[in-house]
């Protein structure tokens, strides 16, 4: 995970994976959550916080109405890309972004930098 967009407490998880050594975005996630587990995500960021977003691949050039742009991205609060969220979703695009994701929990047993890139369920 690096980053989120706000709300209350945020209204988006921005996650990723990695590629060698080179983060990058994946999907903007907003399913999954119900209060109290959304309360207790966000209860993780503290510490976390980051001037600039991790991600090597954004901004993105505007592709759909979800694509984080340079000025979506002013909307961003950015974190060290050191939690790991698991996430469910139906397919993946070819440049690497999650369709239909949905949050299931945080991971404590796996190194952020240990999140690659998975291929989409079958």
């Amino acid at each position: 995970m690096g980053g989120y967009t706000p709300g209350n407490p945020f209204d988006a998880l921005i996650v990723g994976y990695y590629e060698g050594e080179r983060p990058l975005y994946a999907a903007k996630v907003r399913n999954g959550f119900v209060p109290l587990v959304r309360r207790e995500v966000a209860s993780q960021f503290k510490g976390l916080e980051i001037e600039t977003c991790p991600f090597v691949n954004l901004p993105e050039k505007k592709r759909t109405q979800w694509a984080l742009t340079k000025e979506k991205l002013k909307n961003c609060v950015w974190l060290k890309p050191e939690l790991v969220a698991q996430i469910e979703f139906t397919e993946s695009t070819p440049d690497g972004h999650l369709r239909h994701s949905k949050f299931v929990a945080l991971r404590e047993d796996k190194e952020a930098r240990d999140v690659v890139r998975q291929s989409s369920p079958s």
